[in-house]
């Protein structure tokens, strides 16, 4: 089921060049302007493995860039303004699949979906 989803999103993304992975931490960026990369990781509970891959990728395209913190052991992320015009680029394509699998769920069922996703996600930290 969630490689469906996946499958659909990276195929909504892909007239930008971008998958959903790449996107969603571009989305985060946004939102909280810079962050460490242990940070990014628990925020998005993505394994290290691939979140290294997708920010080397962001930050070779020139839509990241990581910045030293105080302490020169720690990285911090940020959007570069190019990834803030892909991101805009990107973004009526994700909200027209979030649109669809809305309507095609209803909203009952996409309620149900958020709340499923949320309780999953807190079990996940749990553990």
């Amino acid at each position: 089921a969630a490689r469906a989803v996946t499958q659909l999103y990276d195929g909504a993304l892909r007239p930008v060049g971008m998958r959903i992975t790449q996107f969603t931490i571009l989305q985060v960026l946004d939102r909280v302007g810079t962050i460490t990369q242990g940070g990014l990781g628990d925020v998005l509970a993505m394994d290290s493995t691939t979140l290294s891959r997708t920010l080397k990728l962001l930050e070779r395209d020139g839509m990241i860039v990581s910045v030293p913190g105080e302490d020169r052991r720690e990285r911090y992320l940020q959007l570069t303004r190019k990834g803030t015009k892909e991101l805009q680029r990107a973004l009526p394509l994700w909200q027209g699949v979030q649109g669809r699998l809305q309507k095609s769920l209803g909203s009952s069922g996409w309620a149900q979906l958020v709340k499923v996703l949320d309780r999953t996600a807190a079990a996940a930290s749990r553990l």
